[in-house]
């Protein structure tokens, strides 16, 4: 067990040179695809529940798209489907992109928790009382000051309960960047298992990283609610 962990795990636990570790790359994979998607999903939300259908349609079929289809599949039309495409290939920005498997396997990321994200937000901007709206309508907001100063923090803060379990799912959804060669945890065990036959030792350490990461994130997520979300307490 202890030759396994100084032979396999040590240099994967930190930063070795240029390559990232295993942990390292999980940990890279999520808050990347995660602050793209959050970013991506604020204006999309927003298009989301707007009564234009023009608006409104385009970003409904993407968030059924890519919440209708297993996570597997889009990362691997993205990191061999669409590379197989002559067009693709013959456009060097693009051939360069797709190329890569890392760049590959964030986009998949990143679009799969940007349809949930939007989703979450969409529900929340819904959700907003009436009361609180027309105040600030009444105080001069209108358009987009009325998004950026009244709706959308409201928003964020009020999905931080929601937007932590899609973190969490996002944590565990990076086993799959194994498929696309992407050196994370799990291929680290999967590698380490390889060459040593010891299963349960190799995939339980990869295990102990996962969980420890996940009570992390549920513990900072809990923190987060208790600041901001105080005020919508019992007696507040």
């Amino acid at each position: 067990m202890i030759a396994l962990i100084e032979e396999y795990w040590r240099p994967f636990l930190y930063a070795d040179g240029d390559q990232l570790s295993g942990l390292a790359m999980t940990l890279w994979l999520t808050t990347v695809s995660l602050c793209l998607g959050f970013v991506l999903a604020l204006p999309l939300s927003i298009a989301r529940v707007s009564s234009r259908r023009r608006l409104r349609w385009p970003v409904q079929g993407f968030t059924y798209l890519f919440r209708g289809s297993p996570l597997y599949i889009q990362l691997l039309i993205f990191y061999t489907g669409i590379y197989s495409i002559s067009a693709v290939r013959e456009q060097s920005l693009l051939d360069v992109f797709f190329r890569d498997a890392l760049n590959c396997t964030v986009l998949a990321f990143a679009l799969n928790t940007c349809a949930y994200t939007t989703e979450i937000f969409a529900g929340a901007i819904r959700a907003m009382p009436r009361g609180e709206v027309e105040a600030a309508r009444s105080l001069g907001f209108d358009g987009w000051k009325l998004y950026a100063h009244l709706i959308m923090p409201s928003v964020v803060r009020r999905s931080l309960p929601y937007y932590s379990n899609e973190v969490i799912f996002l944590l565990h959804s990076t086993t799959l960047a194994f498929t696309a060669t992407v050196p994370d945890i799990l291929k680290v065990a999967r590698d380490a298992n390889s060459a040593t036959f010891l299963t349960f030792h190799s995939f339980g350490i990869a295990a102990a990283l996962y969980l420890v990461t996940t009570f992390t994130l549920v513990g900072l997520f809990r923190l987060a609610e208790r600041r901001w979300l105080s005020y919508l307490g019992p007696g507040r």
